[in-house]
């Protein structure tokens, strides 16, 4: 006859049991909290990415496509490509290619202008290119913490200038003259340095 009865686990044996189970589980509840951080992480500088792709894209087509029209304003004329340090924009600018998919009665130039407020580069247009008082421009921000946004332009001698139109190009030729190249550098809050150099279709 066999006296032996079956025996269940000892309190220490549970005690033991429960203490490395809590150990497994912290160990995985802190690799999944790194993992999704991690992720996060990826996900907002993948954003960032696209966003700073996507402004040099606007910047680039736009001056890719600059048109030799000048635009009536409020004061007169201002040229197809305009910037200086007393302008209320950083650039401003006529370019070809505005897209019309409902065959709207309008030109395919459009006219805009990119400005920094408060470390944001916002870009600007127009959905007349002569415009009056009562034409106010839509303006859409394409990215934050900028710093700065320059841009250099080539005159035909092969001379870089800040400012444009060139002195040396008075009157209606002015107006209407265009960059051989443009060099936009934008500057990031985190010193980060990003500079594209176009060629302009003559």
């Amino acid at each position: 006859m066999n006296s032996h009865r079956p025996r269940g686990f000892t309190l220490i044996e549970v005690l033991v049991a429960l203490a490395i189970f809590g150990m497994l589980a912290a160990i995985a509840y802190g690799t999944l909290s790194a993992t999704l951080s991690n992720a996060e992480t990826l996900t907002e500088r993948m954003q960032r990415l696209q966003a700073v792709q996507r402004t040099m894209r606007y910047l680039s087509e736009d001056f890719m496509q600059l048109a030799p029209r000048p635009v009536r304003v409020d004061l007169g004329l201002a040229p197809a490509l305009h910037t200086d340090v007393q302008s209320d924009f950083a650039v401003s600018l006529t370019h070809g290619g505005w897209s019309n998919p409902a065959a709207l009665p309008r030109s395919t130039l459009q006219r805009v202008a990119y400005r920094l407020e408060e470390n944001e580069l916002v870009r600007y247009h127009w959905t007349v290119l002569d415009r009056t008082l009562s034409n106010e421009p839509a303006g859409r921000v394409l990215l934050d913490e900028v710093d700065s946004v320059a841009f250099r332009f080539m005159q035909d001698n092969g001379e870089w200038t800040e400012e444009w139109p060139p002195e040396n190009r008075p009157g209606l030729l002015g107006l209407r003259h265009r960059p051989r190249a443009v060099e936009i550098v934008l500057t990031l809050t985190d010193t980060t340095e990003i500079s594209r150099l176009l060629e302009i279709a003559p």
